[in-house]
């Protein structure tokens, strides 16, 4: 048996509230939309992960989900435009990514990074 992929799954009042951030400010697909559920996600590969932590590195709270893009100060620049608090970062980490934190429509806090 192998695993094939993990999906992380946030319980929302207003599902259409994800548009916004996860769509129209990181750029990811919408991917299936039943009304009550609504998934996004990229049409390129991913690797398949699941993280356990005590701290979220850097004397920071754990997020609840980890987002890897591709220019994570752009990433930064929509989240501020886009009316949403930077709430940790932009930071250089000695591990070797670049992130900030960010909370979601729903209160999810949510690490953007970028490996350097």
């Amino acid at each position: 048996m192998k695993v094939k992929r993990i999906v992380t799954n946030i319980e929302a009042t207003d599902v259409a509230e994800a548009n916004r951030f996860y769509q129209d400010l990181l750029g990811m697909e919408l991917l299936m939309d039943h009304g009550w559920i609504a998934t996004y996600g990229t049409a390129e590969t991913m690797r398949t992960q699941v993280s356990f932590a005590s701290e979220g590195g850097s004397g920071t709270p754990v997020p609840d989900l980890s987002i890897e893009v591709d220019d994570v100060d752009e990433a930064c620049r929509r989240m501020q435009e886009g009316g949403f608090r930077i709430e940790y970062g932009p930071a250089d980490e000695p591990w070797g990514v670049r992130r900030f934190y960010v909370r979601d429509p729903f209160g999810r806090l949510v690490n953007i990074l970028e490996h350097q």
